[in-house]
C-alpha cells in the first residue's frame, strides 16, 4: 500500500518567496495568501511582516478557515533592514533586536507559534560574535515566550555571492543551539536544501550534524557555478532549472536521510516547506505547481526503489 507524504509531514510553503513581491509587506498579499491556502496540499504557509493591520487581518481569517498554520519568517525584515543580531556594535544590534520583537509582536498577532530568524555576517571575531548571537538569541526567546512563539535559526551560507552569514555551518549552528537551549528548550534549528550546496555539506553530513536541535526544514535548490546565471547565488530557482543544483533526485537523498534519522516519521508530523521564488519571466503558479510535482516524484521514487520500505522496516525493530 502506497504510504502518503503527507502522513509524514505537513507540507509548507513559504508565501512571500513563491510572490515575492510581497516580500516587504506590502503589495497583494492577502490576495496571494489565498491562492495558497485554497490548495489541500498545503499545511503550512509562512509568511513575513504585513504592514497593512486590515490586510493581516484578512490573512489572519483565511489561514483560520483554511485551517493551515503560518509560522512567520522574520529573515526579509533582517536582510532588508541590513540588520545584524550577531553586530558588535551594540546600538547595532540593540536595533537588530527590537526589530525581531516587533516581529514577534505581529507574529503573535497572525496567531502564528514560530518565528525564524538568520545570524548577521561573518566576522573576525567569530566567537565572540556567536557569544553575541546566542545573547540576541535568548533576550527573543524570552521575549516570544509568553506570546506562544518559539524562534527558529536558520543555517545560511558562507559564501560572497550569497548572504555570508555567521551560521553558516551546521556544527556552529549546534554550538548556538546548545548554548540557548540551555535556558529555553524549545530552539531549534531550520535547515533548507536550497543552502546545503552553498555550504558544501551534504545531506546526510548536515542533518546528522543537526540531530535533535533540528525542527524545521525548508526544500528549494540554488545556482552557483555561474555567475551570469539570473538566479546566482542564494536566490532559490525552481527545482530542475537548467544551471542549478537540486533536482528530484537531490530531494530524494534530502528526504531519505530526513526518514533516516527520526525527522519524518508518522506520529509526529513536522513541517518541510518549499522555498522557491520565480524568476524574472516565470509564473508564480506554474513555479508552486512544479514544486509540488517535483515532491510527488521525490518521494515515488522512495517507495518505487524500496528506500521507504526499508526505513519503516528498521524503524519497527527499533
Amino acid at each position: 500500500m502506497a504510504e502518503s507524504l503527507h502522513d509524514f509531514m505537513k507540507v509548507g510553503i513559504i508565501h512571500f518567496m513563491a510572490f515575492p513581491q510581497c516580500g516587504g509587506g506590502d503589495g497583494p498579499i492577502a490576495e496571494t495568501f489565498r491562492t495558497l491556502a485554497l490548495d489541500p496540499f498545503f499545511d503550512v504557509i509562512e509568511v513575513t511582516q504585513v504592514k497593512d493591520p486590515a490586510a493581516r487581518k484578512q490573512v489572519r481569517a483565511i489561514a483560520e478557515q483554511a485551517r493551515v498554520d503560518i509560522p512567520f519568517g522574520a529573515q526579509p525584515i533582517l536582510l532588508g533592514g541590513k540588520l545584524d543580531l550577531n553586530s558588535p556594535d551594540v546600538a547595532a544590534r540593540q536595533k537588530a533586536i527590537d526589530a525581531i520583537k516587533a516581529a514577534i509582536d505581529e507574529a503573535a498577532e497572525l496567531e502564528s507559534d514560530a518565528l525564524a530568524v538568520l545570524s548577521g555576517p561573518v566576522t573576525e571575531d567569530r566567537g565572540a560574535a556567536m557569544g553575541r548571537l546566542v545573547d540576541s538569541l535568548k533576550q527573543l526567546c524570552a521575549y516570544g515566550k509568553p506570546k506562544g512563539i518559539r524562534i527558529v535559526l536558520e543555517t545560511f551560507d558562507q559564501v560572497p555571492y550569497g548572504k555570508n552569514c555567521l551560521i553558516g555551518p551546521t556544527e556552529d549552528a549546534v554550538k548556538v543551539s546548545e548554548a540557548v537551549r540551555e535556558e529555553y528548550p524549545d530552539f531549534g534549528l531550520l535547515l533548507d536544501l536550497s543552502h546545503l550546496p552553498l555550504l558544501a555539506e551534504s545531506s546526510k553530513h548536515a542533518i546528522k550534524a543537526a540531530g535533535k536541535h533540528l525542527v524545521h526544514v525548508h526544500i528549494g535548490n540554488c545556482a552557483m557555478d555561474d555567475a551570469s546565471h539570473p538566479a546566482y547565488g542564494d536566490n532559490h530557482p525552481r527545482f530542475g532549472a537548467p544551471g542549478t543544483r537540486n533536482d528530484v533526485p537531490e530531494l530524494v537523498q534530502f528526504l531519505m536521510v530526513l526518514l533516516d534519522s527520526g525527522f519524518l516519521r508518522r506520529d509526529e508530523r513536522r513541517i518541510v516547506s518549499f522555498e522557491v521564488k520565480p524568476m524574472a519571466g516565470e509564473d508564480a503558479e506554474a513555479v508552486v505547481a512544479g514544486s509540488k510535482r517535483t515532491l510527488i516524484e521525490a518521494w515515488r521514487r522512495l517507495e518505487q526503489e524500496g528506500h521507504l520500505a526499508a526505513i519503516l522496516a528498521a524503524a519497527m525493530t527499533v
